[in-house]
């Protein structure tokens, strides 16, 4: 499996505001650059995301910063990290198209596909408050429904579409 910092960086940064905006007072990306050690611009990007995304908005001038767009018991992890454009990589293959194994899919991709859907439903029912309330236990986690994270088969076997990076 492969996360890399976008990922990790975003969950920090917003876990970071969520913490220290209690007053909603907007949170400056200064202050969670030196508090998470991300460097700013680094954090310019990921909050330029996190807004497109609707997760954050920015407060201009004096006194101005970032502030959620709503509570953070209403914001998954995995939301964070597809706003961030950060795709959990549990195969090798590439947009289903290109095998991981000389060209054929591998005897494991079906399994490692599985692991990738699973992580993202485990993702899904983690919101930013729970990680601010350190309440994060798999026995006390509310899955979506199973379905939700399936392949969805076209209707028509010629309907497939391919798309490339």
């Amino acid at each position: 499996m492969r996360l890399t910092s976008k990922g990790r960086y975003g969950v920090s940064a917003m876990v970071d505001l969520n913490k220290h905006d209690a007053e909603k007072f907007p949170v400056t990306l200064a202050s969670i650059s030196e508090r998470q050690f991300i460097s700013l611009s680094y954090l310019e990007q990921l909050f330029r995301a996190l807004r497109m995304s609707g997760l954050v908005r920015s407060i201009r001038g004096p006194g101005g910063g970032y502030l959620l767009t709503r509570p953070a018991s209403e914001i998954s992890v995995a939301d964070v990290i597809r706003a961030v454009n950060e795709p959990i990589r549990t195969t090798m293959c590439e947009n289903a198209v290109r095998g991981c194994h000389r060209g054929k899919r591998c005897d494991t991709h079906q399994l490692w596909d599985a692991m990738g859907q699973y992580i993202y439903r485990f993702l899904d029912s983690v919101t930013i408050q729970m990680v601010c309330d350190k309440a994060v236990a798999l026995d006390s986690l509310e899955f979506a429904p199973l379905e939700n994270y399936m392949p969805k088969a076209p209707s028509d076997p010629q309907e497939v579409i391919i798309t490339r990076r």
